[in-house]
């Protein structure tokens, strides 16, 4: 049997969840007999069924369980959550072989899954694909044995090294990249927990932070602000999407713009908006994800500006960047930032090119 062929059918599945499942990982289940797939699925939003149950509900004659290899990307789970354990479903429908992508390093699994299959009789096969099923779920690894965020750099950049213009007109923001680029942003941005700039983007250019040209849920929106110099009435603050705002201060804004002090039992700093406080002075990229980590954010994409994002390269806090560069000449211009790393692949995007880097 082809067992290469069904977990990237897995993996293919397992897309389908990306941005919705968390803090569960997203993982795809096929069903195979007779060299048929007679089920498939993928993991629910969160609350709601694993994989591998989706795919056993999937099969209409359930006899054929009995004869039937089940693919799965990661490990099944062997303990109680907010579903039963996915191992003890398969034991019940008495299926005889699980071939399974990559071991779940999560330590409520960790092996365990594995372990009680074998222990029932079960022929179980690991490591098929394994690198790609990592991949698959860079997220929850990352999250789970660094106790951080997945990071994700991006940013575009002109032809002759530049962010941004030195100065604009308008507070908005100056494009470099095309449109196809673009929407592309905004499928990232469905896909990833949190989205983080820093104070100077806010200022100079208002954005939304939100996901607009692709259809998805918007990131948790997290902004450093050192000094609270944001103006109160930019969109970030508009209370429409929840965000954290990393500060130097046990303060916030009011509702008039003034600075007051945040207090445990303020109801405004435990939803929409939330109040930090980081030490600007050392370790701040890594301040701000052990923040990012107390709030089970398991991956950030951050778009800059140019210190932000030289910020975490500095700290070698970054898994991968995803660099734009656009079909425009500035002249001068703020900088990109200084990334000396490995290219892993380069693609073109109509008149764009995109570069994608990976920090291993």
């Amino acid at each position: 049997m082809n067992h290469k062929k069904y977990i990237q059918r897995c993996l293919q599945l397992a897309k389908n969840g990306i941005g919705t499942t968390r803090p569960n990982p997203s993982v795809g289940a096929v069903i195979v007999h007779n060299n048929t797939i007679i089920g498939e699925g993928f993991t629910s939003p969160y609350g709601g069924s694993h994989a591998e149950v989706n795919a056993i509900h999937a099969v209409q004659n359930q006899e054929l369980l009995k004869e039937a290899t089940i693919y799965v990307t990661l490990e099944p789970c062997s303990h109680y959550g907010k579903t039963p354990p996915c191992a003890d479903l398969i034991l019940e429908k008495q299926i005889p072989t699980i071939v399974i992508g990559c071991v779940d390093t999560n330590s409520l699994v960790a092996g365990k899954g594995i372990e009680r299959l074998q222990k029932a009789g079960r022929n179980v096969m690991v490591g098929v694909c394994e690198e790609a099923c990592k991949q698959q779920h860079k997220r929850f690894f990352t999250f789970q044995n660094k106790k951080r965020p997945y990071i994700i750099l991006k940013w575009a950049e002109t032809k002759d090294g530049f962010i941004a213009p030195l100065q604009k007109e308008e507070q908005q923001p100056v494009w470099i990249s095309n449109s196809y680029s673009q929407q592309l942003v905004h499928k990232w941005r469905s896909e990833e927990q949190a989205i983080l700039v820093g104070t100077n983007t806010v200022i100079a250019d208002n954005p939304s932070l939100t996901v607009r040209s692709w259809k998805g849920n918007n990131p948790t929106r997290v902004v450093i602000d050192k000094s609270l110099r944001i103006p109160s009435e930019v969109t970030v603050f508009d209370g429409k999407v929840q965000t954290i705002v990393l500060a130097n201060t046990n303060e916030k804004r009011g509702n008039k713009g003034e600075t007051v002090a945040v207090t445990s039992n303020d109801s405004e700093n435990s939803h929409v908006l939330v109040y930090e406080h980081i030490d600007f002075s050392s370790r701040v990229a890594a301040q701000i994800c052990e923040v990012l980590h107390t709030h089970q954010i398991q991956s950030v994409i951050i778009e800059g500006g140019a210190q932000t994002l030289q910020t975490f390269i500095d700290a070698n806090l970054w898994d991968e960047a995803r660099v734009f560069m656009g079909d425009v000449s500035f002249g001068e211009g703020v900088k990109r930032p200084v990334l000396k790393a490995k290219l892993s692949s380069e693609k073109k995007i109509k008149n764009d090119i995109l570069r994608i880097y990976r920090n291993d």
